[in-house]
């Protein structure tokens, strides 16, 4: 395998990236370097490995029977997949927000402070008090919940969840947040407040996003990486990869050709 170039200000390295579900492949021999407080964009038509590759990023893949990741993935100069890596760990360094809003059946305020909790990082009230509030406004949702934290998180609208499980995720200060189409069971006006929130959080973390709307891409990614039939076909800039793509299957694609 020819060693990939990295460049500096990368946060996360993928080398040879191949994923079997039994004895089907999956993804194949996916390269990608992941940016530092940027928003990298994963996009393609459904089944072409760009969910599959996401979770191998925090091996989320781990908890499916069957499914085998081969290559290298590394974060911060470290392999995620050596044997001494404790998964549980490494979630709380790449935080992930799921497709359908997932809070859990507990207070607004217990769904940001259990992590924080179980990872040792607060033991103190005033600590988890800190944290939950400094979450939630990162969030931008603080306001709207700042008079009801001992409610059900289950009892905001849909928007507001997905705000309430990314808070959830930041809670645990991960490095990387990893967003499995986050806006897609969202009406307009969440997804917009979502995205504006997304552009808002490159700033302190290194962002990766599945969507399947390529304006979403457009609007909140630096990057974008076209994933077609479990290969990268290509990745760049993001206005590049929209106005001048190299690959005429980016083109087809973006087109409106296939997908």
């Amino acid at each position: 395998m020819n060693e990939v170039p990295v460049s500096s200000h990368v946060k996360m390295v993928a080398r040879g990236v191949d994923v079997f579900y039994g004895t089907k492949q999956a993804l194949f021999g996916v390269d990608l370097d992941i940016r530092d407080n940027s928003v990298t964009s994963l996009i393609g038509p459904s089944g072409c490995g760009k969910s599959t590759f996401l979770r191998c990023l925090n091996r989320m893949n781990d908890v499916i029977d069957g499914c085998r990741v081969e290559g290298k993935i590394e974060l911060g100069g470290q392999n995620i997949y050596a044997p001494n890596v404790d998964p549980v760990l490494l979630r709380a360094r790449v935080g992930m927000v799921f497709q359908k809003p997932n809070p859990f059946p507990k207070s607004i305020y217990e769904n940001v402070a259990y992590g924080p909790r179980i990872h040792g990082l607060a033991t103190a009230r005033n600590d988890l008090d800190q944290i939950v509030e400094t979450s939630l406004r990162k969030a931008a949702i603080w306001d709207e919940v700042k008079d009801r934290l001992h409610e059900p998180g289950t009892g905001l609208s849909g928007g507001q969840q997905q705000r309430l499980c990314i808070a959830r995720a930041i809670a645990v200060s991960p490095e990387v947040i990893l967003m499995d189409e986050p806006c897609s069971a969202l009406d307009p006006i969440a997804t917009a407040r979502v995205e504006e929130l997304i552009d808002e959080l490159r700033e302190g973390y290194t962002i990766v996003i599945v969507t399947h709307s390529m304006q979403q891409a457009a609007r909140v990614s630096q990057r974008t990486a076209f994933f077609h039939l479990g290969n990268l076909v290509e990745e760049g800039e993001t206005d590049h990869i929209f106005t001048n793509p190299k690959e005429k299957r980016t083109q087809d694609y973006i087109t409106g050709r296939f997908g």
